[in-house]
């Protein structure tokens, strides 16, 4: 067929008699006039713009300057393409009419189409360049095409063309399009007068812009990349190249920060507050705040999913009217003989096949669009609230009344819930917000649209839906019990696995580690009977959503067939079908969006009880520094004070919001009193007084002493003070410093009030040991040292891995008791204040140390700067150091003044007090050197060292790789990171056994296999019953046999999908069990060196974090990701049997989707750990906070902890945005991939017409494929994650146990071994692992039954080892220990270990009663319990208490003293009756009554027994029988203690004489 531009079958068509105009022809023509000049114009300027361009540096703010209009420019560039996509199918339509082509009917549409799109790009580059001068070409552009398309409207309106005709409709939108955009164009000139003006307007890009750090970039690039996240593809890319970190992520821009979240939010929680201020009965709404701080994006996410939801509807639509076209093409009609002016109407332009599948292709690229948009706003929207609640909850949490804290009506773990919990909940809510009121739509319009297909049977099939939903609410429900459950019973395990891995030591010695490990599994099998449910819960939540679609089209069809005469259609079929799969999603959601609802609105009760609680008095007698926080606030770099200044106000709220009002400082009689407290009752809370009739006064510039016993009230004191309890009467006074006086030069630079704190308890942050002393002071290198001098810390700083820098803390190196304390006492003399508060800083403290701190820090460093200082301390020695003196008893002041007057005026103190003094330096108190501090040291040198090497190990995570040459290493590890651990998926598909993998592989496949069954036979039913001819009769006999086989095969699919279901949890369980089980025996069996080495916290987190995934992630992912991909499968086999055409064109979107999750599964996991990483600092900062509430507010440091938070929040916030961001590039790109599946289905099978049947099929299969190709994705990826987990725990299960078995059988040793107590030790050698230097060597020594030995030596001399030798705790590779004629080397180490006592340096106590903590085998009668206790000198106190022998011990002991707790040890040991009791110094950590008792009891309970002391001070080993000196490993000496001190140059001489 010739073609000609208008057509040669027309003598008139070049025909200008009656006007140049009137010809239909001509004026298509002027048409191209305007696209031909811009395509002229522009190119050229684009091609040299373009070259100059990539010298240009990229900078942000020069990429992303929008001109006015941006937005609108772009939607209704869109919209022309769109509609010039539709004139060019109803000229090419229309020309397949005529007899000859016609170009002019769609030649200038094309050209008009290209043109836009040069439009649109051509303005992108004159953007970006900002250089708004070239936007007069594409002015004048607008103004031809305008023009010369009016001229066509009108030209048509003369020939009487209506509304009816479709061509007249594209026309006339066009001219409202080419005129909207010349009035944008317009718009620009006059706002950025850039021409026709004399001064063209200056722009400064957004602030965020300027500022290189900010990387995320969704809110300033234009609308495609804001679509399409076209920008996240060089941080997608780059990922593959290097791993993200927090740089490449940059940080928030300034929008989404959590301060500016923050403000908004709490000003509109304040105004609620204002609404209900004069009602005293309710309570401020959250849910308004939170809707008048976010109810705008929310609304807008709302707008899209709307829009998504209902374009969603053109998928069935248009496979109907394609599947109906082809049916009907049978008959089409010959072609027509109409003039050139051929018109089309929609209808009949509707009815075409191709012009359908386009349509349908650009219906799914928009609605996904549009969805993907609907995610991004709400999922930002919930991370802006997330930030804002935080900011909300920690300034609360700095408020907070320190008693609602101690007296537990708020504690640690409900702040930590609201953390980590419930804002989350709001977060996820929000989440899931815009489906709340889009699913009722989408509901009615489904169930409408059936309707229409198919009458009467539609509802019976809505109606089988709507019925079983309530079933699933009702599952969704159950679940979430189980879930809880499973959780409280997870916590309780995690709560007994800590106790045995921090008491593994003493576990191992007495060889109770089996009754401890027994206790957990009972604990792990209750919460597997609960994870059973939770498993049998969440299959059937799985089996309702794939069986209720079957069930709803099985009962549909079967109606159908039975009440109408006429046969199911194919398009009837076939629409249907993808209507109730659209159907179903909604409702499926349904349950869980409502449970999410109310969870929402129990997580909001919770917050608003937390955030009406009682807050601090605003007692603040220390006037607060205001100017702290407008310095910190300028200091912080996270805290930019431009996006401050931006809105004035908003510093000062802060500030009004924070600080507690101001007092005048009230002035004094005298000027050198510091504080004075007058008529003071102060109570925690409870309304009665603890501290009561209180007139004190501190003295400035001078020590003052609290004394006092145990419990009398002394820290009290200090927290009155400081305002952190409740004042019923008095008045506590802050003097004002006279400025003036000139000896005041130093102080002058300090704050008035300024206080620094060292609380009992010690508290650390998360920091370097640096940042702990500074604690945000500035860094004095002179004065650094001089603390850490005086705080003794350089020896144990140098040990550290990294010195000062090294992290300590929860997540730290745990430090021992003693070091922390003095890291605490040096952060308080090192900052710069006027008053120290120290509450007894000695306690956890050896008298060396003491004695120095003393010296050193508080005689010299404090008194040398004039600093006020208050002491609290039992160190009675020290009292003739103090300038004043306090003593307190119950809660009252007992005396106040010197030393002095005291003595003078109240002699029974005095005596009193010289009496304990004597008794304290009888005790020969200056130690060895080997004293309880070098004892710390060593334990931490021991856990230290090796554990570089194993952090290198954790790190070295990777799959066994082999090394190759450092220059291909890089790409070895790039390699690595693509690849997925299959050999991990094996090993843990494997641990749940093969038989149960093998039922998995096999009822996935066949469920999959009927599923597609169904489908089939339903294409076959309705193309064949199309068909048949046959009679009446026949048909009904076919009607039965094909209703017969639909219902079988949909039963089949139905029962099926509760088998795989119930299969995959079943096997996940399986494997659960298996490695939660392996993991604890090894542990429990492992040597004892592996947890010397090994950070607690990482074994834990094995049983806690990883634990929990495998329990509860990775079957649902396994079982979503197995579904999506046989269901990809299954469609792709479905269209390729269709039209096998469709497989040509498989190959190019096959190679897409390949490098598509290649990349997104590389960034996806760097963003998870980013995200999971910057997830546990937040927290940890919540609970850290709110365990130093005392001290941050002593300190007046809030301001800076927000700060932190602050930054915290945006890092944690930044990494989950981009997580959200990346997991949108992939879904956008995975649906445009589907939508071209779509298309290449419809035009191949379009094109090669199969059955109609098979046609419809192949369709749906190609609409399903576009929602099941992203989860394939996502759940690799997520599955990728969660194997890290299994490898975690496999890499602990190739670790090597304790050598458990003897030689000997447990029945040939005697029952009541060792009798005797006789220890003979014969050239022993002793190393803690085979490649580690021996620490004893060649040891003899021969113990009498009976006999007492002291064992000493200087720290590292191999004493402790010795003690361990006993216990087999060390490896003996040489010579024997043959203890009553049994070499113990030939025992079963049950055997031994149980046969003899310790007792350990540390007091360890497990939560129980203590009848357990005494005999946690059950084995002895109460009579005994109670003659120990009575021994250990406990029995009065433990008949006292509720319960006696099953009174409660809390965690680790903590409701006894460390002295209570060492006696119970003590006890302990004396229950188990055996000949030989080794004590490991158990003396080091308690007072001197105590210590007197456990001498006592050694010398009295245990006269027959044979008893090693390892000692750490020689006078406690005077009276022994024996006293060995070991040095080196090697025994120095070895006699008894007369011998030993005759000789004078004798080691243990000289010990003796240092210790006097």
């Amino acid at each position: 067929m010739k073609a000609a531009f208008c057509g040669n079958d027309n003598a008139s068509a070049y025909d200008i008699s009656a006007g140049v105009l009137k010809n239909v022809c001509f004026v298509d023509a002027l048409n191209l006039v305007p696209h031909v000049f811009l395509l002229f114009i522009t190119f050229p300027i684009l091609f040299i713009g373009w070259g100059s361009q990539s010298s240009k540096v990229q900078i942000h703010h020069n990429t992303w300057l929008h001109f006015p209009g941006h937005n609108l420019r772009w939607i209704l560039t869109f919209t022309l393409l769109f509609v010039h996509v539709c004139e060019i199918a109803e000229g090419i339509v229309s020309d397949a009419n005529m007899k000859s082509r016609h170009l002019h009917l769609f030649l200038p549409a094309m050209m008009g189409f290209v043109a836009a799109t040069t439009a649109i790009v051509y303005y992108h580059n004159i953007e970006t360049s900002n250089f708004p001068k070239l936007l007069l070409a594409l002015f004048l552009y607008w103004i031809m095409a305008f023009v010369t398309k009016t001229i066509k409207l009108v030209r048509y309106c003369e020939d009487g063309v209506t509304f009816s005709q479709l061509r007249f409709c594209i026309t006339g939108i066009m001219v409202i399009l080419y005129g909207l955009l010349m009035a944008v164009e317009i718009n620009v000139i006059r706002v950025r007068r850039y021409v026709f003006f004399m001064n063209p307007q200056k722009v400064k890009p957004p602030e965020d812009l300027q500022d290189l750090g900010v990387r995320f970039l969704q809110p300033f690039v234009n609308l495609l990349s804001k679509a399409t996240y076209w920008w996240m593809n060089t941080l997608i890319i780059s990922a593959h190249k290097k791993p993200i970190d927090l740089k490449a992520i940059g940080k928030l821009p300034i929008a989404m920060r959590a301060l500016t979240n923050y403000v908004c939010l709490k000003e509109a929680y304040e105004e609620q507050k204002k609404k209900v201020a004069n009602q005293p009965n309710k309570i401020p709404s959250i849910w308004l705040a939170m809707y008048r701080a976010f109810g705008r994006p929310i609304l807008l996410s709302s707008t899209f999913r709307y829009l998504a939801d209902l374009l969603g509807f053109a998928g069935p639509l248009c496979i109907s009217g394609i599947v109906e076209s082809l049916q009907n093409r049978t008959d089409t009609t010959g072609k027509s003989n109409e003039t050139s002016t051929s018109y089309l109407s929609s209808q009949d332009f509707l009815k075409n096949a191709y012009v359908l599948a386009v349509l349908l292709f650009l219906a799914l690229i928009l609605q996904r669009t549009f969805l993907q948009a609907s995610y991004y706003v709400t999922i930002e929207t919930g991370i802006n609230l997330r930030g804002a609640l935080l900011a909300m909850i920690y300034n609360k949490i700095l408020r907070l009344s320190t008693s609602n804290l101690s007296m537990g009506e708020m504690t640690l773990g409900q702040i930590n819930n609201l953390v980590a919990i419930e804002t989350n909940q709001l977060m996820w809510f929000l989440f899931l917000c815009p489906n709340l009121w889009a699913m009722p739509v989408q509901i009615i319009m489904g169930v409408i649209l059936l309707y229409n297909l198919l009458r009467v049977s539609a509802l019976v099939g809505a109606a089988v839906i709507v019925l079983l939903a309530p079933i699933q609410y009702f599952i969704a429900t159950k679940l979430a019990e189980a879930q809880k459950s499973t959780l409280d019973y997870s916590t309780e395990r995690l709560k007994k696995t800590n106790e045995i891995l921090k008491g593994i030591k003493l576990l191992k010695l007495y060889a109770w580690e089996h009754i401890f490990c027994t206790s957990v599994e009972e604990t792990r099998t209750k919460e597997l009977i609960s994870l059973k449910t939770f498993a049998l819960y969440t299959s059937l939540s799985i089996f309702m959503n794939a069986a209720i679609p079957i069930a709803a089209v099985l009962a549909t069809f079967v109606t159908y067939e039975y009440q109408n005469e006429a046969t199911l259609q194919p398009y009837q079929a076939f629409a249907s079908l993808s209507l109730f799969h659209i159907l179903v999603t909604p409702l499926f959601l349904l349950s869980t969006v409502v449970r999410f609802a109310v969870k929402a609105v129990i997580s909001v009760q919770k917050l608003n009880e937390f955030l009406i609680s009682d807050e601090i008095g605003d007692d603040s007698w220390r006037s607060a520094e205001s100017s702290l926080t407008y310095e910190s606030c300028k200091k912080h770099t996270g805290l930019h004070t431009k996006a401050i200044n931006r809105k004035q106000p908003l510093r000062h709220q802060l500030d009004s919001y924070e600080q507690p009002p101001r007092r005048q400082p009230r002035p004094f009689e005298t000027d050198d009193i510091a504080i004075k407290v007058t008529n003071g009752y102060f109570s925690w809370g409870s309304g009665l007084a603890t501290l009561s009739n209180i007139n004190i006064r501190i003295p400035t510039g001078q020590m003052t002493m609290i004394v006092g016993q145990v419990g009398c009230g002394k820290s009290s004191l200090l927290l009155a003070i400081l305002g952190e309890m409740q004042t019923l009467e008095g008045k506590v006074l802050w003097n004002n410093i006279n400025e003036t006086d000139p000896s005041c030069e130093a102080t002058r630079s300090r704050n008035r009030y300024s206080v620094a704190y060292a609380a009992q308890k010690p508290w650390l942050l998360n920091a370097t040991v640096e940042e702990n002393i500074i604690f945000g002071s500035p860094f004095n290198k002179q004065r650094y040292k001089a603390v850490t001098d005086a705080c003794s810390l350089q020896p144990d700083i140098d040990l550290l891995p990294f010195g000062d820098q090294t992290e300590i803390g929860e997540r730290g190196i745990n430090l021992s008791g003693g070091q922390r304390q003095r890291i605490c006492v040096a952060r308080a003399l090192y900052q710069n204040t006027n008053i120290v508060f120290l509450d007894d800083p000695f306690s956890a403290l050896d008298i060396h140390l003491s004695d120095h701190l003393m010296q050193e820090g508080i005689l010299k460093f404090l008194q040398e700067d004039k600093r006020t200082l208050i002491l609290v301390t039992h160190k009675l020695q020290y009292l003739p150091h103090a300038d004043w003196i306090i003593a307190m008893k119950d809660g009252y002041v007992l005396r106040e003044g010197t030393l002095k007057d005291i003595q003078t005026k109240d002699v029974e103190l005095y005596e009193h007090w010289k009496t304990l003094m004597n008794r304290q330096d009888q005790e020969l108190e200056k130690d060895l050197e080997t004293d309880q501090t070098t004892l710390e040291r060593k334990t931490l040198r021991r856990a230290m060292y090796p554990r570089e090497s194993k952090a290198q190990l954790e790190d070295e995570d990777e799959e066994e790789e082999e090394e190759e040459d450092d220059d291909d290493n890089m790409s070895t590890v790039m390699r690595l990171r693509t690849k997925m651990p299959w050999r991990t998926c094996w090993r843990y598909l494997t641990s749940g056994g093969f038989f149960l993998l093998f039922l998995m592989i096999f009822s996935k496949l066949l469920k999959h296999s009927v599923i597609v069954a169904i489908d089939y036979w339903l294409a076959r039913w309705t193309s064949m019953e199309n068909k048949t001819g046959d009679s009446i009769e026949r048909n009904r006999e076919n009607k039965s046999h094909h209703v017969a086989v639909f219902s079988t095969l949909c039963g089949a699919g139905i029962f099926l999908c509760l088998v795989t279901s119930l299969t995959v949890e079943w096997m996940g369980l399986t494997a659960a069990k298996n490695l939660h089980h392996n993991l604890l025996n090894k542990i429990i069996l492992g040597p004892i060196r592996f947890f010397d080495t090994t950070p607690l916290g990482l074994i834990l987190n094995r049983f806690s974090a990883d634990t929990n995934i495998i329990d509860q992630h990775i079957p649902p992912t396994l079982e979503s990701l197995t579904r999506s991909t046989l269901l990809c499968l299954s469609a792709i086999g479905m269209i390729s049997y269709a039209t096998p055409w469709f497989l040509v064109a498989l190959v190019p979107l096959g190679v897409a989707f390949y490098f598509i999750q290649k990349y997104f599964r590389v960034a996806s996991k760097d963003l998870q750990e980013l995200d999971d990483s910057t997830q546990l600092p937040l927290l940890c900062h919540f609970s850290e906070t709110a365990e130093g509430l005392t001290t941050i507010r002593a300190f007046r440091h809030e301001a800076r902890f927000k700060q932190h938070m602050l930054e915290l929040t945006d890092t944690n916030n930044i990494a989950y945005l981009f997580l959200s961001a990346a997991n949108r590039w992939l879904e956008v790109r995975t649906d445009y991939l589907g939508a071209c599946i779509v298309l290449t289905a419809a035009v191949t099978s379009i094109t090669y017409k199969p059955e109609s049947g098979i046609l419809g099929l192949g369709l749906l299969y190609a609409l399903t494929i576009t929602n099941y190709l992203n989860w394939v994705v996502r759940n690799l990826a997520d599955l990728e994650v969660q194997m890290g987990a299994v490898k975690k725990v496999n890499s602990f299960l190739t670790m090597e146990s304790e050598n458990y078995e003897g030689t000997m059988d447990p029945s040939q040793v005697p029952k009541d071994w060792p009798q005797e107590g006789e220890i003979k030790i014969e050239d022993l050698c002793v190393r803690y692992e085979n490649n580690l230097k021996p620490v004893l060597k060649h040891v003899k020594a021969y113990i009498k039954p009976g006999q007492k030995v002291g064992i000493c030596g200087r720290t590292g001399s191999g004493k402790s080892s010795l003690s361990l030798a006993f216990f087999r705790m060390v490896d003996i590779f040489d010579g024997k220990i043959v203890i009553d004629g049994i070499d113990i080397c030939k025992l079963p180490l049950d055997t031994l270990r149980s046969r003899l006592s310790i007792i350990l340096q540390d007091p360890i106590l497990f939560s129980g009663s203590i009848r357990f903590n005494l005999d946690p085998e059950c084995k002895c009668t109460d009579d005994r319990l109670w003659e120990a206790l009575e021994i250990a000198q406990l029995k009065n106190m433990v008949k006292s208490l509720p319960g006696g022998l099953d009174a409660v011990v809390t965690e680790g002991g903590e409701n006894f003293s460390v002295g209570q707790r060492q006696l119970f040890c003590l006890a302990r040991a004396f229950v188990r009756k055996s000949s030989i009791l080794i004590m490991d110094e158990a003396t080091a950590s308690i007072d001197m009554a105590t210590e007197n008792i456990l001498q006592k009891v050694v010398m009295t309970a245990f006269v027959d027994r044979t008893v090693v002391t390892i000692a750490h001070r020689v006078h406690t080993i005077l009276t022994a029988d024996l006293v060995i000196v070991m040095k080196r490993g090697n025994i120095l000496e070895n006699d008894t203690p007369e011998n030993l001190l005759s000789r004078e140059d004798g080691i243990f001489a000289s010990f003796v004489r240092a210790d006097m």
